[in-house]
């Protein structure tokens, strides 16, 4: 059986933090966090239970200077996708980077024209690199998938 073959699209991790996936604070339900660059707000917002917190990305004390991380760290929120590998811990900040990383683990061939040593698979652990984990992960990321928000 041949694996199918990944081509580095050259996403880096700003391509997946403005949206992330978090347990609600007040449920544990999945709920989303979210970044507006733009409006300088960060906000958190459960569909479940209605949970509803808004923050400011402004540094204090700066001129319009913005604090600028993935979405839930605004909220010291645990990741929806998450879960334990051994003595790691693998996770993805959304949907969309979930299905990037299965992408990249399920592959015999990885492809790597014009990296520029900045893309996000280039900065991925050695635990998620190497063949040998190849399928754990991937069952690993099937459970995560199908992981219920109840």
């Amino acid at each position: 059986m041949s694996l199918p073959k990944f081509t580095d699209e050259q996403k880096i991790w700003r391509d997946f933090d403005d949206e992330v996936a978090v347990v609600c604070p007040a449920c544990a339900k999945k709920a989303i966090a979210t970044r507006n660059t733009t409006e300088a707000t960060a906000r958190l917002l459960c569909t479940a239970c209605g949970y509803n917190k808004t923050a400011s990305i402004l540094i204090p004390g700066t001129k319009g200077g913005k604090m600028i991380m993935a979405a839930h760290g605004y909220f010291g929120a645990q990741l929806w996708y998450q879960a334990p590998f051994k003595n790691e811990v693998f996770f993805a900040l959304n949907e969309a980077h979930l299905d990037y990383m299965e992408q990249y683990i399920g592959s015999g061939i990885r492809e790597n024209k014009g990296r520029t040593g900045y893309t996000l698979v280039e900065k991925l652990p050695k635990y998620i690199q190497v063949a040998t984990n190849r399928q754990p992960l991937l069952k690993l990321i099937q459970k995560l998938r199908n992981k219920l928000s109840e």
